[in-house]
C-alpha cells in the first residue's frame, strides 16, 4: 500500500482509500466491533504507518469494544486522573468532554481557557502528551456526539514535513534537541492565576530530539509542535525562536495536512509519533454537544538521528502514568 491511488488489501477484505496527498486514508469493509483476524489487524497497522492517520465511519463501538480494538495494536494507557465525564469502569477511556471542566477548575469560562492556551495558530498544534519522556505511540479517538457543523480535527505528517526541508536545514536540525514542557504556551491572566500555580506544582518536561527516528518505519520525523516546545537546547532564545518558527511553519504547511469531518460513529486512529494535530476551536461558542472518547497506546522513548534517547527533566518516568 504505497501508491497515492486508491488501494485495497483484498486478502484482509478491507479497502484503504487515501484522502490527501501526504496523509490520511479512509478504511472501509471492516466492523471494528468484530473479533478482527490477524490479517485485518496487520492491514490496518500498515495503513496507519503509511498514511499516519486512518478514518473509519459508521462504527458501533462501545467502551469495551473501543478498548478491545485498541489493544490489538498495543497496550492502552491508564491515566491516573480523568474528569467526571470519563467512564469509571473503563480506566483506559478518556472522554474529551472532561476538558470542558478544566477552565472552571481554574476560574475561567471554557472560551477564555482556550484563548489563553491557544492564542496563536501554531500554539494549538500538538501531539498527545508530548512533554512526557515516553509520549503515546498512537491514539484511537471515537465520536459519540458531534455538532451538525464545525468541530473538525486536522492532522499533519511530520515525516513529510522533514523530507520537505532543504538538505542543509535537515543536516542542521538532525543533531538538535528541544525542551518539551507542559504549559509553555499558556498566556497568564493578570494578577493571581490558579492555572499558573497548578503548572508550577505539576511540572512535566522532557528533552527530545528535534528529529526523531520512527521505531517501526525508520523515517525521520520533524519532532516539533506549538503547544509544548519553546526552546531548542544550546541555542540562544533569539536563535531558538527563529528556528522554531521556521520549523513549525514547515510542519503545518497545508500540503502536509488532512482535515476530517466527524460524524457519530466515526473513528480516527493516528500515529502519535509521526503527526501533530489541531483540535477544533470553531465550536466553543455553539450550543451543540461534542462528546469524544480517546484511548491512547503506550509509547517508547524517542531516539534521535545520533542514537541518543530523550531524557526526562521532570514529572514523568517511562511507563508510569
Amino acid at each position: 500500500m504505497t501508491t497515492d491511488k486508491n488501494t485495497a488489501d483484498w486478502d484482509a477484505g478491507i479497502e484503504v482509500n487515501p484522502v490527501a496527498g501526504h496523509i490520511g486514508a479512509e478504511i472501509t469493509g471492516v466492523d471494528l466491533a468484530d473479533d478482527l483476524d490477524d490479517a485485518v489487524v496487520a492491514a490496518i497497522r500498515a495503513a496507519v504507518l503509511r498514511w499516519k492517520v486512518v478514518f473509519f465511519r459508521g462504527q458501533k463501538l462501545d467502551h469495551a469494544g473501543h478498548v478491545a480494538f485498541a489493544r490489538r495494536f498495543g497496550e492502552p494507557v491508564v491515566l491516573r486522573k480523568r474528569g467526571s465525564a470519563s467512564p469509571t469502569e473503563f480506566p483506559e477511556v478518556e472522554t474529551t468532554a472532561d476538558r470542558l471542566e478544566l477552565g472552571g477548575k481554574f476560574g475561567m469560562e471554557h472560551e477564555e481557557w482556550l484563548r489563553r492556551r491557544r492564542h496563536t495558530l501554531l500554539r494549538g498544534w500538538h501531539c498527545d502528551h508530548g512533554a512526557r519522556v515516553d509520549p503515546p505511540a498512537a491514539t484511537v479517538l471515537r465520536a459519540e456526539t458531534v455538532p451538525p457543523y464545525g468541530g473538525d480535527t486536522t492532522w499533519s505528517n511530520l515525516a513529510a514535513a522533514y523530507a520537505g526541508l532543504s538538505a542543509p536545514v535537515r543536516e542542521f536540525v538532525d543533531g538538535l534537541r528541544a525542551e518539551h514542557r507542559l504549559g509553555v504556551g499558556y498566556q497568564p491572566r493578570p494578577g493571581d492565576d490558579a492555572y499558573v500555580r497548578h503548572l508550577l506544582d505539576h511540572q512535566v518536561a522532557s528533552l527530545h530530539p528535534l528529529v526523531r527516528v520512527h521505531p517501526e518505519t525508520g523515517e525521520r520525523i520533524l519532532y516539533v509542535n506549538g503547544y509544548y516546545v519553546e526552546q531548542i537546547a544550546d541555542l540562544s532564545r533569539a536563535e531558538s525562536r527563529a528556528v522554531l518558527n521556521l520549523l513549525l511553519e514547515q510542519a503545518v504547511r497545508p500540503e502536509y495536512t488532512v482535515r476530517f469531518r466527524w460524524e457519530p460513529g466515526s473513528v480516527a486512529f493516528w500515529d502519535n509519533r509521526a503527526t501533530i494535530h489541531l483540535a477544533p476551536s470553531d465550536n466553543a461558542h455553539l450550543d451543540f454537544p461534542r462528546t469524544m472518547h480517546r484511548v491512547m497506546l503506550a509509547g517508547d522513548v524517542p531516539v534521535g538521528v545520533d542514537g541518543k534517547r530523550s531524557e526526562a527533566i521532570t514529572g514523568s518516568a517511562v511507563g508510569r502514568w
